[in-house]
């Protein structure tokens, strides 16, 4: 779980009410901050009425934006739980709001803010920069030298080595609910990052596993990981990132 606070003078609005007397409702608390009103960052309430709005955490945010105040900002895409876009923190976890279901949540209550430990934009949207970066530097393409004939075969055996790898759709909710990434991610990859290594590390089509793990081999940038497993409680594809670092570490040991 993460607590957000907000800066002194900053306001809880009251609630912007959508719903008729009688109706059951949800209660959105929402995180909003514009860099170029010069305000503190404040919460917006809103009140939904259950039967006006879909059954997952991004059908009330858009019922908000169509209806109620089209200036909330935030990403999303795809509706699938495939772009990762609409990453968030909801009641103190991080999620996917296109696939985080209301009827996970006890009671009618919903603080959305935007993921933690990421420099805000705007309102829930947060600045990847640093992210995607360091996601490129680990290379996240097959490298060889050599040409087959026609395509790179792998066994049954090498495929399912990848079960579980290339599933990550790089939404951040695993790095950003990382609190070795919150304290050291200039240098730390983190969990997101590092389960992409992997990933090519075991692809029996690369050829270039001694350099990438050449690459790995340092006190920031694989082991600042401590096992605190928020990544795999967080992760909305049910993913291990923990276990991916720990098989580079392994074979870091394997060929000392």
């Amino acid at each position: 779980m993460v607590e957000f606070t907000l800066p002194k003078n900053s306001v809880v609005t009251n609630p912007v009410a959508s719903y008729k007397e009688g109706k059951e409702f949800y209660r959105i608390e929402v995180y909003r901050w514009n860099s170029e009103s010069g305000k503190n960052p404040h919460i917006d309430t809103f009140d939904i009425p259950h039967d006006e709005c879909g059954s997952m955490v991004l059908d009330v945010l858009l019922k908000i934006k169509n209806d109620l105040d089209s200036s909330l900002t935030f990403r999303r895409s795809c509706r699938e739980g495939v772009c990762g876009s609409c990453a968030m923190n909801v009641n103190g976890k991080n999620i996917l709001a296109c696939t985080k279901s209301l009827a996970d949540y006890n009671g009618d209550t919903l603080k959305i803010y935007p993921l933690p430990h990421m420099g805000v934009v705007k309102d829930l949207v947060v600045d990847m920069t640093h992210f995607y970066n360091q996601y490129a530097s680990i290379k996240p393409w097959l490298e060889n030298s050599t040409t087959p004939e026609r395509e790179r075969i792998q066994s049954e055996h090498q495929r399912a080595a990848l079960n579980d790898l290339y599933d990550c759709v790089l939404c951040a909710c695993c790095s950003t609910s990382c609190p070795s990434y919150w304290w050291n991610s200039e240098r730390y990859l983190g969990p997101a990052v590092l389960l992409q290594a992997y990933r090519w590390i075991a692809d029996s089509r690369d050829e270039n596993s001694e350099e990438r793990l050449n690459a790995l081999d340092d006190a920031f940038k694989l082991y600042r990981c401590h096992t605190i497993m928020n990544c795999v409680d967080t992760c909305p594809k049910g993913l291990n990132p923990a276990k991916a670092i720990a098989e580079i570490k392994k074979q870091l040991v394997k060929r000392a």
